[in-house]
């Protein structure tokens, strides 16, 4: 599983039938490090409700269809689950309800 940030929406009116009512959401990937942007964006369908500004983790490739919201559709990248936490080192480094 990879990070990123929720940075916007992605819609198209004009889609495959099979992503029709599907959530698109435009992801930034985060260098967990510092928790900045890395300028590196991708677009991943959104299986778990995730928000703009919220940090998630997301998969790729095969496993981006196996959620019971991506199966059968042709992803390549879906939201799995909303951060709440990240601890590295001992050090509490996000808090989905404060700014570290």
């Amino acid at each position: 599983m990879l990070i990123a940030r929720v940075s916007g929406t992605i819609v198209a009116t004009q889609k495959t039938e099979n992503l029709s009512g599907m959530k698109l959401l435009l992801l930034e990937k985060l260098d967990v490090a510092t928790m900045k942007g890395k300028n590196d964006f991708l677009v991943a369908l959104d299986a778990v409700g995730a928000n703009v500004g919220e940090v998630v983790f997301y998969v790729t490739g095969s496993s981006a269809r196996l959620t019971d919201t991506s199966k059968g559709k042709p992803t390549d990248s879906t939201i799995t689950g909303i951060v709440d936490n990240i601890e590295k080192e001992g050090q509490l480094i996000y808090r989905k309800s404060e700014e570290i």
